[in-house]
């Protein structure tokens, strides 16, 4: 017997209990959607199709002795950042890296809740920049357009889950790159607390600010994988409050103050909302007004949180870059991000560290009067192929900043968000294919943005709008089902 691709992880998992469907089968059938379409998709940096099966076997055999895991026999993806013993962990960059010797903890825990790592998905050098794309393995596209990036720099994970192709899968989030793909590709995309899932053997991943975090179809499925993640290596710094976040799937969240922010938060250069990115987002605070919460036009006290963010993460390049097997074939703004990194890691990056303490007191007293903040998660939809990739260093600065201003802030301040599918904007002309564009459908997203340890309430409240919006039936035109709505749900 085999799965309908829309099944997604928590209905994989029960089929696989109840005996309708085996481990090998679904691993067989996701390694084949893999290998059909990594000409026209490239999720994929390393497929693990020898020892996927194997692990496939073993899941079956414990399936039939009555053994049950939350994930057993369930075939997921992980980011190429991550550790996946026996593989490389080449994190976008060329080189010859050697293949680790154990799981990270993040992979170490998907396993011991019974998954089976079919491969390691794409992100561009070091998860720098919103796409994904590079030298070491080409461009990676995103399923609703492949003349568009999937966003990133979790884009490779972006692509296979919205492709179908694996039902769920782990990514990072160091300024928006779980967020971000997530948005652009019509995802779930949650960046937890930091610390709920380990980043070990990286004890703080970039100083801190990135995370990992999950991409689903649907907020059960994300929670789910969340709470298989999460926890910590005994070395950990960070080692956040447990939480049972998929049972807040489904629990009313209650009548919540929610603010609308629609400005960009501090930024080097100026940034501008799309106007359609801007009317989707309204359109999706009128539906929570519509679901009784109180909703108004509120932005957080950010201040100039930026020069608290960048010594950060240029610091975690310049580490990144002190590891690389060959930093000669680093491209050349991952060079200068190092650099500055460098420069900015003494006094810069202490003060930039201290600096956590006192946001988290101005913006959580913002929390004394809001449950809840709802923002754009981009400010622009999904760029084409290539339109980042060959620009010079503060060239592609600008570019992002300008893309995708509303991200980074969570990640100083180390709170949960969620990003949500906000429906779908129009592009019009032609694609460089020749293939008409004038009723493109590019989907974009919004974020909920919450404090300390917040995911239950972030995630109660985005499947009550996933209840009513039903944004997981609609799929990519290449992927579709028969039986998907034609129109965008928002």
């Amino acid at each position: 017997m085999t799965l309908d691709r829309a099944a997604g992880l928590a209905e994989t998992a029960r089929a696989l209990a109840d005996g309708e469907v085996s481990s090998r089968g679904l691993v067989e059938e996701a390694l084949a959607r893999i290998e059909a379409t990594q000409p026209s998709l490239n999720a994929f940096r390393i497929v693990r199709a020898e020892a996927a099966l194997v692990e496939a076997d073993a899941a079956d055999r414990d399936l039939a002795a009555g053994v049950r895991r939350p994930l057993l026999g369930v075939p997921v993806a992980v980011k190429d950042d991550m550790d996946v013993a026996g593989e490389p962990t080449a994190f976008g960059c060329r080189g010859e890296f050697p293949p680790v010797a154990e799981d990270g903890e993040a992979v170490r825990r998907l396993r011991a809740a019974g998954a089976v790592i079919v491969g390691k998905t794409n992100t561009c050098e070091f998860g720098q920049w919103p796409f994904t794309e590079g030298p070491a393995f080409g461009a990676t596209r995103n399923p609703w357009d492949t003349d568009r990036t999937p966003g990133g720099s979790s884009g490779g994970s972006a692509a296979a889950v919205a492709a179908g192709l694996v039902p769920a899968a782990l990514g990072s989030d160091g300024a928006g790159s779980v967020r971000i793909p997530a948005a652009w590709t019509h995802l779930i995309g949650i960046k937890p607390q930091r610390g709920r899932i380990s980043t070990w053997p990286r004890g703080e991943s970039f100083q801190g600010i990135t995370v990992n975090g999950t991409l689903a179809r649907t907020v059960r499925d994300a929670a789910l994988l969340l709470d298989a993640a999460s926890g910590n290596d005994p070395r950990d710094p960070h080692r956040p409050p447990a939480l049972d976040v998929l049972a807040a799937v489904g629990r009313d969240p209650g009548r919540l103050r929610i603010a609308l922010s629609l400005r960009p938060p501090f930024t080097a250069v100026p940034a501008r909302l799309d106007t359609e990115v801007r009317d989707r987002v309204v359109r999706l605070a009128r539906k929570l007004e519509e679901l009784g919460h109180h909703v108004e036009e509120a932005d957080p006290p950010y201040g100039q949180i930026g020069l608290t963010f960048v010594p950060r993460a240029t610091a975690g390049i310049a580490e990144r870059v002190r590891d690389a097997p060959d930093p000669a074939l680093l491209d050349p703004r991952t060079h200068g991000a190092a650099r500055l990194g460098r420069l900015l890691g003494g006094v810069p990056l202490r003060a930039a560290r201290r600096a956590e303490a006192v946001l988290h007191r101005r913006i959580g007293a913002f929390f004394e009067s809001y449950d809840v903040v709802l923002a754009p998660t981009t400010a622009a939809p999904p760029p084409r192929i290539g339109a980042l990739q060959n620009l010079g260093g503060l060239a592609t600065d600008r570019a992002m900043i300008a893309a995708c201003p509303y991200a980074w802030p969570w990640n100083v301040l180390g709170w949960p968000g969620v990003n949500v599918p906000a429906g779908f904007v129009t592009d019009g002309g032609a694609s460089p294919s020749g293939q008409s564009r004038d009723l493109a459908r590019l989907p974009v997203g919004a974020q909920l943005l919450g404090p300390a340890n917040s995911e239950p309430l972030l995630v109660a409240l985005a499947a009550q709008l996933e209840a009513e919006l039903r944004w997981h039936e609609l799929w990519p035109p290449e992927s579709a089902a028969e039986d998907s709505p034609a129109t965008p749900a928002v």
